[in-house]
């Protein structure tokens, strides 16, 4: 007797398409919550149904999800029409109500939607994690892009520096928050506590941005080191046996980690007035320092010098074209085994690569942008400032000192934002300047 495959999968179809029915009407509860939460009933009692709103849609799966920013651009996207009528009516009578009317027809109902949503308990924390899961999800649907340019409007007001507060992390910090440093730590991974222990010691300064409404969730943290010369290398600083020296007889502030800690507040701006702002306390508690500077990673460099190889393969010496074709396999011992002849041409590359701009653009890497946007000077380049994994994957182990002058910041800042000039010291100069390369 045949077997009827139709007749046994009928019932798990049935169940599919009940299911499927079920993840919809959830979506749709949410939706219809959030224009309860427009109305004048939202209005009347906004908190509770904002948290009606918020509890909804934290039930979601993530398939649920994505249906879900989708209805929030079909749903509370700008209305053309009244865009047009609006438009006009202000071309033929620039009142200040036609503008006013203008203005309220070009701002789409979902930043009003946000706004109130963020009246309910916990609501900043949702609506952060909300664009966190949105921007996962740009590329494969540009026209969520509305949604995210809504919330970074928002975040944009809610997190300006008058909301934020400075807060030193020390050993006496609540766990939850020295939790969080070892989970977000991006620049140099935190090996534990005992890691975690070393940099806070007295000869070492951690900041953290919060803002009240996430009080245990730091928003972005430096990592600082109190010496007494410009570090060049980073190993024997993250090093958790390394002595604990006196802070007072210090002389350089060593900004060696700087982490972003909240995926949906990226771009939004904390590092400048961060390190600023650090500057000036530092400053205040230890009158001897007189220099203040990143040792910083160049995390574009080796990828950079790969597509040179690649495009341009005869402006690369044999040495460096042998050394970039290693892939994945360079370790440490084979770029401290590297001739002068190699090295000064890795530094050369390595220092036109950080000084060069692209119009529109600024510095090709990102921590150049950065730092040079922030004011601060390129000072010195490292030979095997990084040697950890990391450190070779980025950029052959080369690390680099920006230097922050407080009396030069904003000429600098300005130099480099009006015309992409990038500050930089004699020293760093001199390694821009073309060598000969026997290796060729």
């Amino acid at each position: 007797m045949p077997i009827d495959l139709a007749r046994i999968f009928r019932p798990l179809k049935r169940d599919h398409t009940r299911v499927e029915v079920a993840r919809t009407r959830d979506v749709d509860r949410v939706i219809d919550l959030c224009r309860a939460l427009l109305s004048e009933r939202g209005e009347v009692s906004g908190a509770r149904v904002a948290a009606e709103v918020l509890g909804a849609y934290q039930r979601l799966d993530d398939r649920q999800v994505d249906g879900f920013l989708d209805r929030l651009v079909d749903v509370f996207s700008v209305d053309p029409d009244k865009v047009r009528k609006t438009a006009e009516a202000y071309r033929l009578d620039a009142s200040p109500a036609n503008l006013l009317a203008l203005q309220e027809a070009v701002e789409p109902p979902r930043q009003e939607l946000f706004r109130r949503c963020n009246m309910a308990s916990g609501g900043t924390a949702v609506l952060v994690d909300l664009r966190r899961r949105l921007l996962r999800t740009l590329s494969e649907h540009p026209n969520r892009t509305e949604i995210d340019a809504d919330l970074t409007h928002l975040f944009r007001s809610w997190f300006n520096r008058g909301f934020l507060t400075l807060q030193r992390i020390d050993w006496q910090t609540s766990a939850v928050v020295l939790e969080r440093l070892i989970q977000y730590e991006a620049v140099h991974q935190i090996q534990g506590w005992r890691d975690l222990r070393r940099r806070l010691e007295s000869d070492r300064r951690c900041y953290a941005f919060f803002h009240p409404a996430l009080p245990q969730e730091p928003l972005i943290f430096i990592e600082v080191a109190l010496t007494r010369e410009v570090s060049a290398h980073v190993q024997p600083l993250l090093n958790p046996d390394s002595p604990v020296d006196d802070p007072g007889r210090a002389t350089c502030a060593i900004f060696y980690s700087i982490t972003n800690c909240q995926q949906g507040l990226r771009g939004i701006s904390f590092g400048n007035v961060l390190i600023k702002q650090v500057v000036e306390d530092l400053g205040k508690e230890f009158p001897r320092l007189r220099t203040f500077a990143t040792l910083s990673p160049i995390p574009g460099f080796r990828r950079w010098l790969q597509d040179r190889a690649t495009t341009a393969p005869g402006s690369i010496s044999r040495g460096l074209a042998s050394l970039v074709e290693k892939g994945d396999a360079v370790t440490a011992a084979d770029i401290g085994a590297v001739s002068s002849t190699l090295q000064a041409e890795m530094m050369e590359r390595c220092a036109r690569y950080l000084i060069s701009v692209d119009a529109g653009v600024g510095a090709q890497d990102p921590v150049a942008r950065f730092h040079l946007a922030n004011g601060a000077r390129l000072e010195r380049l490292n030979w095997m400032g990084d040697t950890s994994a990391t450190g070779l994957a980025r950029s052959y182990g080369l690390t680099v000192n920006y230097e922050y002058h407080l009396a030069a910041l904003e000429r600098n800042h300005d130099a480099y934002a009006n015309q992409y000039r990038v500050a930089s010291s004699r020293t760093f100069q001199q390694l821009t300047r073309p060598r000969r390369s026997s290796g060729r």
